[in-house]
């Protein structure tokens, strides 16, 4: 039985969960080129996310805007790595907080801490945030805020602070280049090349990786050559800013089991890329 994704060759953008991408496609059949655009590592400086932590350990915060998940667990990492003493203390705490989250990553962090959302934005983005905060009262509200990296996100915290809340922000990790120029700029060449059916981004944070490695035209060319493929709204939208048109995106549930459902069922009858002498 022909597998759905046969002879296809996408490359992916992912570092952290590069193994189980590449796994979940393959199973499919497909010829996986392996660029981890960008990796994630903690913070350099740990003393402000401890000091952030010790705020909301003693009650300092009344809610917390989780962007990603990721933010949560290296917050959590931290207190292990550097104050222990302060996880009882920090989960109680945030226990009594309310929780707004981002998307389903967030939320599925919290569960891992045997909590939930008590405000899951609508929709997983910086505007889906703000929309599902529109009702609330925030006038003299304590709010935390998990940022995306090291990204001020100006459109959140000045939305948050016209309501009337006091903001307090932490950056518990940092994006990192996880290819080297050289090797990104292969990739642009192989997809210019007609060489690769799809590319796979599974953060906005890979997309501005990729635009960085060589002129925005260039890059631009090389996806209107290759299929362009989004775990979801975010990278989507991140897309666009660059002017390039996404083919396949999961409808709503915004992991890489249904980023590859979506790419399996664009590609199914498509015809397939001569493999020749691309090396994997």
């Amino acid at each position: 039985m022909t597998e759905p994704l046969e002879r296809r060759v996408i490359a992916i953008a992912e570092a952290r969960e590069l193994d189980v991408f590449a796994a979940l496609l393959e199973r499919r059949g497909a010829q996986v080129l392996r660029y981890p655009l960008v990796r994630i590592i903690d913070a350099p400086d740990a003393q402000p996310v401890l000091g952030w932590i010790r705020r909301a350990a003693e009650g300092g915060l009344d809610d917390l805007i989780l962007l990603t998940g990721e933010g949560l667990r290296r917050i959590m990492s931290c207190i292990d790595r550097h104050q222990p003493g302060l996880r009882a203390s920090f989960l109680a705490a945030l226990k009594q907080m309310r929780k707004i989250t981002r998307g389903p990553k967030p939320a599925r962090a919290l569960r891992e801490l045997g909590l939930a959302s008590d405000l899951p934005a609508a929709v997983p983005t910086t505007a889906g945030v703000i929309d599902a905060l529109q009702s609330v009262d925030l006038q003299r509200r304590r709010v935390g805020v998990q940022l995306y990296g090291a990204e001020p996100n100006l459109a959140l915290i000045e939305f948050l602070q016209a309501a009337g809340a006091q903001v307090h922000t932490v950056a518990p990790y940092l994006y990192a280049d996880g290819s080297s120029d050289a090797e990104v700029r292969q990739l642009i060449e192989r997809m210019c090349g007609g060489a690769v059916d799809a590319i796979a981004f599974t953060s906005k944070a890979q997309v501005e990786r990729l635009f960085r490695a060589a002129p925005a035209e260039r890059v631009r060319a090389a996806l209107a050559a290759t299929n362009v493929a989004a775990v979801g709204p975010v990278v989507s939208e991140t897309l666009a800013s660059y002017g390039v048109a996404v083919d396949a995106m999961p409808e709503s549930a915004w992991f890489m089991k249904p980023l590859t459902a979506s790419l399996s069922e664009l590609l199914a009858g498509s015809t397939s890329r001569p493999m020749g002498d691309i090396e994997l």
